[in-house]
């Protein structure tokens, strides 16, 4: 049986459910972002072209769904600090995955612009 609900309960006082739910919400979109990754990553490998540098698509498609590998990771544990957070009075802790994850998208999302340009040429 796992002890971490027990845990969290044993700490502050129960925060109002409409936050709680919210948080869940947030815990799930965190999920469903990091399942998109890790689709276009497989799509990136299974349905794109050889690039114009050998070996690029699946360094671009494992950076894709390693990256979703981390936001899913990371999901829960933002989750939890939130609800602990919440049941403190705390303020909420910054989302520190969102950083990495938006610049590393971008970064892929540029390459590849740059490839597909490049082969078109």
């Amino acid at each position: 049986m796992s002890r971490w609900p027990a845990r969290l309960r044993d700490t502050g006082e129960d925060p109002d459910p409409r936050f709680s739910f919210a948080n869940e919400r947030t815990f799930l979109a965190w999920i469903r972002t990091s399942l998109a990754l890790m689709a276009g990553g497989i799509g990136l490998e299974a349905f794109v072209p050889p690039l114009v540098v050998p070996g690029l698509r699946q360094v671009l498609a494992a950076l894709l769904v390693l990256s979703g590998v981390a936001t899913s990771a990371m999901a829960f544990r933002r989750w939890l600090r939130s609800e602990q957070a919440m049941r403190e009075r705390r303020p909420l802790p910054p989302p520190t995955v969102a950083p990495w994850l938006s610049y590393g998208v971008a970064v892929v999302a540029l390459a590849v612009f740059v490839l597909v340009v490049v082969a078109n040429l």
